[in-house]
C-alpha cells in the first residue's frame, strides 16, 4: 500500500527541523513535499509556508501536512485560515494522538525551538499513525466547526 503524501513547510525557526523530518519521513517511504522554504533565511516569514501547506492538504485528499515555526503557533494560526484545514499544535506524543483520534487534524504545528529531533520524530510517527476515531461526539463537534468555518460575516 502506497503511503500518504506529506506537504511540509517551515520559516527560519523550523527550517532545520523541517530538513531533518523530511529524510526521516522518504526513508519511511511517504512522499514529502517541501512547500519551502528551500533554504535557510533568518528573516524569513510564516505564513507563506502555513498558508501553502495547508491549501495543498485541503485540496489533496487523503494527504497532510507538517507546518514548523519556532513556537508552532503563528504557523498553526495562519494554516488555520484556510478552509478545510484542522492544524492542531503537538508538543507531545499524546497531543498529537488525541489531535487525531478527537479532531481529525490534518495539519502537525510543531515547535522547532523547544523539541529535539528524537521527540520529533516519536510525535510525527504517533500522529500520522493516528486514524480518526469517528466517534459520535467527535463528528458532532466537527460539524459545528465546519458550520462556524461556513458562516458569512456581514457588519455588525
Amino acid at each position: 500500500m502506497e503511503k500518504q503524501t506529506i506537504y511540509m513547510g517551515a520559516d527560519h525557526g523550523g527550517w532545520a527541523l523541517k530538513e531533518a523530518l523530511e529524510d526521516y519521513l522518504n526513508v519511511k517511504g511517504y512522499k514529502v513535499v517541501d512547500m519551502g522554504n528551500q533554504d535557510l533565511v533568518k528573516d524569513d516569514d510564516y505564513p507563506e509556508f502555513g498558508y501553502a501547506v495547508a491549501k495543498r492538504v485541503v485540496t489533496d485528499e487523503g494527504s497532510h501536512g507538517i507546518v514548523i515555526c519556532g513556537n508552532a503557533q503563528g504557523i498553526c494560526i495562519v494554516a488555520n485560515k484556510v478552509k478545510g484545514a484542522r492544524a492542531a499544535t503537538g508538543f507531545d506524543e499524546q497531543v498529537a494522538k488525541t489531535s487525531r483520534t478527537d479532531d481529525n487534524a490534518n495539519v502537525l504545528c510543531l515547535p522547532g525551538n523547544h523539541i529535539k529531533m528524537e521527540e520529533a520524530k516519536k510525535i510525527v510517527d504517533m500522529w500520522l499513525s493516528t486514524e480518526f476515531s469517528k466517534a459520535d461526539r467527535h463528528i458532532r463537534r466537527l460539524n459545528k466547526v465546519t458550520e462556524i468555518e461556513n458562516q458569512e460575516y456581514g457588519n455588525p
